[in-house]
């Protein structure tokens, strides 16, 4: 059954968040559209969407980001789409600056350059990150300075999230188009399938647990590495244009009860009847290790941290729409589950490209 008169566009639908957003809009009766970069890719999407129960199969919106436009379809066509979903982007480590700028940041100023022309729209939703989210508007657009500064200290990747992060809010404000932005944390797999193949991040160490490969466990007892799972995070985002509180409004989307990091490897290490590393590496200690030794890219060493996030406000919108967050050690051991069982992407693994 169809909710009267929504219509999602969904910018990044084939990435892993993506597609289970997609599940989500669809058992809540949303009519969806799907911005693809080929037809290549939007087969693929049908292929794993219909694999999952979804169908009618959404529709095909052929985007270039290279192009002003960001469409060659006439935008008169998608007059009644009435939100849009930012999936996109690139989510890779060791990117140049110029790459992540044009990938993170270039792609938000088009999508809201897009949104702008849609005169029904009441929503646009962004997928930023916890670790970058709050920044503010008013500083854009940044000055050479401080992309270099940024850039430098936090990696590429992170760097660009952030100032893509401010530029959102900058660039819808000044369009009027109403925002949304959520801030999620390590994006885990289906809390009842465990499905994911999402191999980036908290997976990899999961995989060295898996293959006995990790000589110590990183950080300490407050080394905060927060997960959510991929269908709580989809049906959150779903509610998001129902609620007028929302506009404007961002929310940290993870679960406060995750273990800290060593005490969440150790319990899958225990899961999975393997031997748990009986040493710890300070983060610290951690940063000044050469990578030879951490075998860890350097950009990811900055999301092990102590710091805490403002969840508060998700909370109250969860228990407003009644939207319950799934137990996070059964969730986590459910993850840990599917990704040995298809051996960590190696054996039939979903591109997401």
């Amino acid at each position: 059954m169809r909710a009267a008169g929504r219509h999602a566009l969904v910018f990044g639908a084939t990435g892993f968040v993506g597609r289970h957003l997609i599940l989500a809009l669809g058992r809540a009766g949303v009519q969806v559209s799907t911005a693809n970069r080929s037809g290549e890719s939007y087969r693929r999407l049908v292929a794993w969407l219909a694999g999952h129960g979804h169908h009618p199969a959404p529709a095909d919106v052929r985007v270039d980001f290279g192009t002003p436009s960001l469409t060659q379809d006439d935008v008169a066509a998608w007059d009644d789409v009435t939100e849009i979903y930012n999936c996109a982007g690139a989510y890779r480590f060791g990117m140049t600056a110029d790459e992540a700028h044009r990938a993170n940041v270039g792609s938000v100023r088009a999508i809201v350059a897009f949104a702008a022309r849609l005169p029904r729209l009441r929503r646009l939703v962004h997928v930023s990150g916890y670790r970058v989210g709050g920044q503010d508007p008013a500083l854009v657009p940044w000055s050479d300075e401080r992309r270099r500064t940024t850039y430098r200290a936090l990696g590429a990747y992170e760097a660009s999230k952030v100032e893509a992060d401010a530029v959102l809010q900058a660039a819808a404000d000044r369009a009027g188009v109403p925002w949304s932005v959520v801030n999620p944390s390590s994006v885990i797999g289906d809390s009842v399938t465990g499905e994911s193949d999402q191999l980036l991040g908290l997976a990899s160490s999961v995989e060295e647990i898996w293959r006995g490969a990790m000589p110590a466990l990183p950080g300490g007892a407050r080394t905060f590495v927060p997960v959510v799972t991929v269908d709580h995070l989809a049906r959150f985002m779903t509610l998001l244009p129902l609620d007028e509180a929302a506009v404007r409004a961002a929310y940290w989307v993870l679960d406060d009860d995750t273990p800290a990091l060593p005490d969440l490897l150790a319990l899958i290490a225990r899961h999975y009847q393997v031997k748990v590393p009986r040493a710890r590496v300070p983060v610290p200690l951690l940063r000044r290790l050469p990578r030879r030794l951490t075998k860890t890219d350097p950009e990811t060493l900055t999301f092990l941290s102590s710091d805490r996030y403002p969840t508060g406000p998700a909370k109250a919108f969860a228990a407003r729409h009644g939207l319950a967050m799934p137990d996070v050690t059964t969730s986590l051991l459910r993850w840990a589950d599917h990704l040995a069982a298809h051996h960590f992407g190696r054996q039939g693994a979903v591109s997401t490209s």
